[in-house]
């Protein structure tokens, strides 16, 4: 009752800016969650084995697979890239913290990179490690950012920043072991993620309102057309629209046709 006589006692127009700025505070405080899960619509392929080459005193311990396209029993697919796409989202102070205290680590490890595909903010630091016994070549083939080409020895590491993010991921490679093969996503926001072996992602702390995603694949491309409960939807280039609400926010299973993967 106090804060209503207070309010009252304001002159009518300063009292309808106050009105205004109080709600317009309170609708871009409300923060979402999204999440799904990509499916391979079809008969799940068998990852082909890969042989090493080189080092194979080290190299050959490892079971060694192509990962360009990774489908889990349950026809989850994994290493599929999400990230909003607009430029000025606001950004959960929470996330904006994290950025400048957490270090993204690349680890050359079972002669692999580990991840397959990783995500950096610009301005984050990231770790090029290398936990094997052999020494291992680092290629980053940015496009915005000056592309890096580090030796890295065992148990050393190298350190970058990204100045600028990149419109589609960057891959990375071993000129030493020409298998080895990663992908690096560099966005200027905290929002992105890439979904997991059984084919789930999760994105938190988007602002309330639409905002529109970007779906790539190392495999497919820019994702052009999804299913979900049984209805085909095209996204051109990969945009897809999608309103966030405070709370969760789950799209559910999107289905992604086997002929995307025949690029």
């Amino acid at each position: 009752m106090t804060h209503k006589v207070a309010l009252s006692c304001l002159p009518r127009g300063l009292l309808v800016t106050v009105i205004f700025a109080v709600a317009h505070a309170a609708a871009a405080d409300e923060w979402g969650t999204i999440k799904g899960k990509f499916t391979f619509g079809g008969d799940a392929p068998v990852a082909a084995e890969l042989k090493a080459d080189k080092d194979i005193e080290v190299c050959g311990k490892h079971k060694l697979i192509v990962e360009e396209l990774v489908v889990g029993p349950d026809k989850g697919v994994a290493n599929v890239v999400v990230f909003v796409r607009d430029k000025e989202v606001k950004v959960h102070p929470d996330l904006t913290a994290a950025a400048k205290a957490e270090k993204v680590v690349l680890d050359n490890q079972g002669c692999r990179f580990e991840p397959h595909v990783t995500f950096v903010q610009t301005g984050q630091q990231f770790i090029i490690k290398n936990t094997d016994a052999v020494g291992h070549n680092s290629n980053v083939s940015t496009l915005k950012n000056p592309p890096s080409n580090s030796l890295i020895p065992s148990n050393g590491e190298t350190a970058m920043v990204f100045a600028s993010e990149e419109a589609i991921p960057a891959q990375v490679t071993c000129n030493i072991h020409p298998w080895m093969k990663s992908w690096l996503v560099v966005r200027g926001n905290p929002y992105a993620a890439i979904s997991k072996a059984d084919g789930s992602f999760e994105i938190k702390n988007l602002p309330a309102g639409e905002l529109e995603l970007q779906l790539w694949h190392e495999k497919a491309g820019y994702i052009g057309e999804i299913k979900i409960g049984g209805k085909v939807e095209k996204i051109a280039k990969g945009r897809k629209k999608v309103k966030v609400a405070a709370g969760d926010n789950d799209l559910g299973e999107m289905v992604l046709d086997a002929n995307l993967f025949k690029k």
